[in-house]
């Protein structure tokens, strides 16, 4: 086995280390935990990556913060797609990539040849789990697909990330995230009311796979542990976002509802959208009767909470127009500081529209311990969100 290894270009280490200001890295208020003597929930786990770009590293990242070992395969000369999306660069490093490639060690394979499919058996047959993001087929036609891997290694959990599902229409088409998006509806109800549709700031039909794809393949562990045998999981983009437009498609499935845009409003509940302050914006929330009539009195309109127009919610979402124009003109008379402080403690949901700078300076960010430093081993110190768990995070 060393010697296979030995045979294998080391493209660079994307795996980082531990920070200098604690064990996660991070230099917060919040108690950290000493990670010295515990044990990670998925410590002893080997994950063989053969996943780009987006959904299939996100969910390996998330499995290496638990304690796996990830060994992610890249092509030789090139690596992973988005070590070139930019920019932002630091040095010749992809910002893009190290969002999403921590905890990992990465090998070069030429999976076309037939030395580069020995070595990724070889390493199948020690790891856990085997999880990659090919067209379906792909790996099958080079000795690679579950079925192949499976007869090596009964006991692996195989999961495989593709963009509309194995079989079917439009299975052999490449999967990517804004067209997945369009497909699945997301991009529909994505916009203002009136204008054209929108990509979602962030590529949230992956990350939801990712996710999707982690949590099954922690379900595929349990299961191995229970059976002794491995399992094929098959995680796609288009599944995966349908299953998360949750009430949008259940008003169309049983009521015969079609979606449409509502920009930042909500189409079953008023209000519940971003109002305009004087220098930004206010997103305010009022999901019941006792919400709104705080809203009223927050806002100086008592005479709102018993107009007959505007008592339940259904007549709020029924009057939306007179009832949002009315608060928007009333929230434009404040700054958003003024208006923050008068809806503290008040149970009501609120917050601000933060950019990317206030959203880390925000103290309940800082608090939560979401922003990790780190030291690269070639362009220095760095900084990444993470996820606020009890758990210690790994990382290295």
């Amino acid at each position: 086995m060393l010697a296979t290894l030995a045979r294998v270009a080391i493209v660079r280490r994307s795996g980082l280390p531990r920070g200098p200001c604690s064990r996660r890295g991070l230099c917060t208020g919040r108690p950290q935990a000493d990670t010295h003597n515990v044990m990670k929930p998925l410590e002893g786990v080997k994950i063989l990556d053969l996943t780009r770009v987006l959904a299939g590293p996100f969910a390996t990242m998330n499995l290496g913060d638990l304690g796996a070992e990830v060994i992610k395969v890249e092509r030789p000369g090139a690596g992973d797609d988005t070590r070139t999306w930019g920019p932002p660069f630091v040095g010749t490093e992809s910002t893009y990539f190290l969002s999403v490639n921590r905890n990992k060690k990465s090998i070069a394979v030429n999976i076309k040849d037939p030395n580069g499919v020995k070595i990724i058996k070889e390493l199948a047959a020690i790891c856990d789990v085997f999880v990659e993001n090919y067209v379906p087929g792909k790996l099958s036609a080079l000795g690679l697909g579950y079925a192949d891997i499976d007869r090596i290694a009964p006991h692996i959990v195989y999961c495989s990330i593709t963009g509309y599902g194995q079989t079917g229409p439009l299975s052999q088409r490449a999967g990517y995230d804004a067209v997945a998006s369009a497909v699945s509806g997301l991009m529909h109800i994505t916009g203002p009311e009136d204008g054209d549709p929108v990509r979602p700031g962030v590529a949230m039909t992956d990350l939801a796979t990712g996710l999707y794809a982690c949590g099954a393949i922690m379900a595929g562990l349990i299961q191995r542990y229970k059976t002794g045998k491995g399992l094929f999981i098959d995680c796609n983009l288009l599944s995966s976002q349908v299953a998360c437009l949750t009430q949008v498609a259940a008003n169309y499935l049983i009521a015969r509802k079609e979606a449409k845009r509502w920009g930042t409003a909500h189409g079953s509940i008023v209000p519940y959208q971003a109002f305009k302050t004087k220098d930004g914006y206010l997103v305010v929330g009022a999901g019941n009767n006792l919400q709104f009539a705080t809203v009223c009195k927050i806002l100086n309109l008592p005479e709102l909470i018993d107009d007959c127009k505007y008592k339940t919610n259904h007549l709020r979402v029924h009057n939306r127009k007179e009832l949002i124009r009315i608060l928007s003109a009333r929230f434009e008379e404040a700054m958003t500081s003024e208006w923050l402080h008068r809806f503290e403690g008040s149970g009501v949901p609120y917050g601000p529209i933060n950019n990317m700078k206030n959203v880390f300076a925000e103290p309940q960010v800082l608090h939560n311990g979401l922003i990790m430093e780190m030291k690269h081993p070639t362009v220095g110190k760095i900084s990444v969100p993470v996820t606020s768990m009890d758990t210690p995070l790994h990382t290295k």
